[in-house]
């Protein structure tokens, strides 16, 4: 398996930055140039259309301009690679029905790392809470070793990255074999009362099918905060010392919000993946959400898409089945009926006009998550109807439980 551990490091303190941050600028030129010759040569004749072809062009960038051989060589064809990786992203995305544009050229402050793949590197002195990297053609950078880097592991990769804070940071990418996963339980041998559906709220952060909300996580302070320092930053003049360092703390109030949501995703996934053998989530538009007007912070902070791919990285490590399900329909659909019904945002509840079935907005939601869920694993409808189980989330006095995101934070459950 592949995982990334990342540690901050610190080449101001044997003299390297301003060595490191030339070398970035390179790499950055290198992807420029790709981007180009892309764009401009002809594509079987002249070795580009796939990272493979490009690289062998690298022989005559250096004949022409000595500077590419001031890089490690196997470095300059990662930074290729890295052009047509994000080729490749940029594809997926349209095809996904996103609008998206072309590749632009990067300036030095949009490009900020640079990575070092099989070779041209070497982690040093790792018996202390400091370690040294070392880096072909750099030197020796001091990096904050603060867990060890397993013993089973190979570092396949080394990525140094300049963040808009101005700190830096190393992430190793790490090949990890021999690695013993759990076995996922057998999908006929699934209980209905083992599994869950959940939907994604606007209100709340998520519903689940057994009657648990999480509320969505308090960034007020954060976001007063960040409005300050951005105030503060338009006042000073672009470009000068003062803009830079206010910039910074600008960044800074950024990265702790990003923090926040990751830390309380990976606690709530990490809680939904030990509690449960199967999660059914919607598989939802997360461009089409954020374009809608209104709550479009909220969303954003939601980062559903973070969400569901933490989701579906942990179920391999815990052994539990993670599904995407068609969320169409999922709101209006009656769960005990099937009667679809309009419902514009603001109405909570799900009253069907057919069946006389009546249950908070989100609990309908969940249920009919958890329905199609089963339906794709072959296991059909959960046994435990959703008029069985309306009585947990009714508004007027049930057992249905709305826990605060700060409990999540805190104890890593949903329990008290």
């Amino acid at each position: 398996m592949w995982y990334d551990y990342r540690f901050r490091a610190y080449p101001d303190r044997t003299g390297v930055t301003a060595e490191v941050e030339r070398h970035i600028d390179i790499h950055r030129q290198a992807y420029n140039h790709t981007r180009y010759e892309y764009n401009a040569l002809d594509t079987d004749g002249d070795n580009v259309g796939s990272a493979y072809q490009h690289q062998k062009r690298l022989t005559e960038w250096k004949t022409e301009w000595s500077v590419f051989s001031d890089v490690h060589s196997k470095a300059l064809q990662k930074t290729v690679e890295r052009f047509y990786d994000n080729l490749s992203n940029l594809s997926e995305k349209k095809q996904n029905g996103y609008n998206v544009g072309w590749l632009k050229w990067k300036s030095p402050r949009e490009y900020q790392s640079m990575t070092y793949s099989q070779s041209g590197f070497e982690l040093k002195n790792t018996s202390g809470r400091t370690a040294t990297l070392w880096l072909s053609k750099i030197g020796d950078i001091p990096i904050r070793y603060h867990r060890e880097i397993p013993d089973n592991a190979t570092i396949k990769e080394v990525t140094l990255k300049k963040e808009t804070t101005g700190e830096w940071y190393v992430t190793f990418g790490l090949e990890v074999e021999d690695t013993v996963l759990p076995e996922k339980p057998g999908v006929d041998d699934l209980d209905a009362e083992d599994c869950v559906g959940i939907d994604l709220g606007i209100t709340n952060y998520i519903y689940t099918s057994d009657g648990d909300s999480v509320d969505l996580l308090d960034l007020t302070d954060e976001y007063e905060r960040l409005l300050r320092e951005q105030r503060s930053l338009s006042r000073k003049k672009h470009g000068s010392n003062n803009w830079e360092k206010q910039r910074r703390e600008v960044a800074k109030v950024k990265r702790r919000i990003k923090r926040n949501v990751e830390d309380f995703q990976h606690k709530l996934t990490t809680w939904l993946v030990k509690t449960y053998d199967a999660v059914f989530v919607e598989d939802l538009n997360v461009a089409g959400m954020l374009q809608q007007r209104g709550n479009a912070r909220n969303k954003q902070d939601a980062s559903w898409r973070g969400f569901i791919e933490m989701l579906e990285y942990k179920s391999d490590l815990y052994g539990t089945h993670v599904r995407q399900v068609n969320p169409a329909g999922t709101t209006k659909e009656c769960a005990e009926c099937g009667v679809e019904t309009e419902k514009p945002l603001w109405v909570r509840e799900h009253s069907c006009p057919s069946c006389g079935f009546e249950v908070d907005r989100d609990a309908n939601a969940s249920y009919n998550v958890l329905s199609r869920g089963l339906q794709e694993l072959g296991l059909g409808q959960t046994e435990v109807t959703p008029v069985e189980t309306a009585t947990a989330v009714e508004t007027d006095g049930g057992s249905s439980s709305s826990v605060p995101a700060s409990r999540v934070i805190e104890t890593g459950s949903l329990g008290a």
